[in-house]
């Protein structure tokens, strides 16, 4: 799989970008602030409908052209992705409409739109036709940010390749915030509880498939990080696991009093007990009905797939909490590398490999695994400020383009 053209009007600070790109490493570099990290920002927003750095979509938007008189702006990113099946044209449109224009003030509204071989779709049909990893230094947040940096890591990871998965997701995301407002409603007194069962019995059957593969995508991807990371990396001084954190149980401090199973332990049953969601339905089912009146005094559901987490442990450890920064660093870089492997099992076919300012974070034994990783990638892309920090026998391989003030030449 790779890119052979990529199309960018009015993205970021790029005004107009028309660029083909070859198979194999590509090496981009600049100054700061030029628009490298732009262009993979690009990429993976077609890939997954996110973006890695804006907090809302409006953002993307090149500000000159967000900032004009014009009552409709659009930016516009297409790609050319090539497979071993097919080819496919990946489109994303970013639409700003002015709808008023009072004294010094100026109304907008904004949305977007998804084309598939130049058909609108639902952005979730365009997951899957193009399918990227990123590494980025601060991905190292998997490790010490929130949990919700990691449920979002597992969610854009799994729709890439799972179209199902991704599905049931939203459809959970849906019935989760009906059966929340009902709660809400039933707190202030309004007489809506027989509407309750209906969203429960819902978010059970979406929720309880949701945990199944998240199991499974947690117990394979963790032998592959757990290999890459011993043979590869370590020189088998250290073992590493990923730990799916399931919250389909009580809070910690209720487990032993109840004789419950930690987390841990549930994701093991999860794992054994994979194909009978049945079981993992009633479990669920049980605890949303254990949990109500909590449920019902928050104005939220307290339990599910939602609330998941998980964890390095490194030699049994938590590697966010004891590991130094040169563990935490080998550890987020054996993951992306056991990303590559799984989704290639899975497809048949290696990702794109999306690089940002990564290498320097690295020390040579290090960089020389992750470089020997992007050789063997159909496309990979690099950026760098520097390319002095790159060996002469991969700036052979490396086609190279220098990127000032959004403007790109292939060197």
């Amino acid at each position: 799989m790779h890119i052979t053209h990529l199309s960018l009007t009015n993205f970021r600070n790029y005004g107009r970008l028309e660029l083909t790109l070859p198979k194999g490493p590509i090496l981009i570099y600049g100054n700061n602030a030029q628009g490298k990290t732009n262009l993979l920002e690009a990429i993976y927003y077609l890939a997954t409908t996110r973006s890695p750095h804006a907090d809302n979509d409006a953002q993307l938007l090149n500000w000159n052209a967000a900032q004009a008189a014009e009552p409709v702006v659009v930016g516009r990113l297409v790609a050319s992705v090539e497979t071993l099946k097919q080819t496919h044209s990946l489109e994303m449109r970013l639409i700003q409409e002015q709808k008023s224009a009072v004294s010094q003030y100026r109304n907008f509204s904004f949305r977007r739109q998804a084309l598939l071989d130049r058909r609108k779709v639902r952005l979730m049909d365009l997951l899957g036709a193009m399918r990227v990893v990123l590494f980025l230094p601060e991905d190292v947040q998997l490790l010490t940010g929130s949990p919700a940096n990691r449920r979002r890591y597992m969610d854009i990871t799994l729709c890439q390749i799972d179209p199902v998965y991704c599905r049931t997701l939203s459809n959970y995301n849906k019935v989760l915030e009906q059966r929340n407002a009902t709660l809400r409603q039933m707190a202030e007194g309004s007489p809506v509880r027989d509407v309750l069962p209906i969203y429960t019995d819902k978010l059970v059957s979406l929720g309880s498939t949701i945990f199944l593969r998240r199991a499974e995508f947690l117990a394979n991807i963790s032998r592959e990080t757990q290999r890459i990371h011993y043979e590869s990396l370590t020189a088998g001084r250290e073992s590493i696991k990923l730990l799916y954190l399931p919250r389909l149980s009580v809070k910690k401090s209720k487990l032993a009093a109840r004789g419950e199973q930690d987390p841990a332990t549930l994701a093991e049953w999860l794992e054994t007990h994979q194909g009978q969601s049945e079981l993992v339905s009633e479990r669920f089912a049980k605890l949303l009905q254990e949990s109500l009146a909590t449920d019902i005094a928050r104005g939220a559901t307290t339990v599910g797939p939602h609330r998941d987490d998980w964890s390095f442990q490194l030699n049994g450890r938590s590697l966010g909490s004891f590991g130094s920064r040169g563990q935490q660093r080998t550890a987020i870089l054996a993951l992306k590398m056991g990303e590559i492997n799984w989704m290639e099992a899975a497809t048949g076919e290696r990702p794109i490999l999306l690089l940002d300012e990564v290498v320097a974070e690295l020390d040579e034994n290090r960089r020389g695994a992750l470089l020997s990783c992007v050789t063997e990638t159909t496309q990979a892309i690099l950026t760098a400020t520097d390319p002095g920090m790159f060996t002469e026998p991969f700036l052979q391989q490396a086609t190279r383009m220098h990127v000032e003030n959004g403007r790109v030449t292939v060197m």
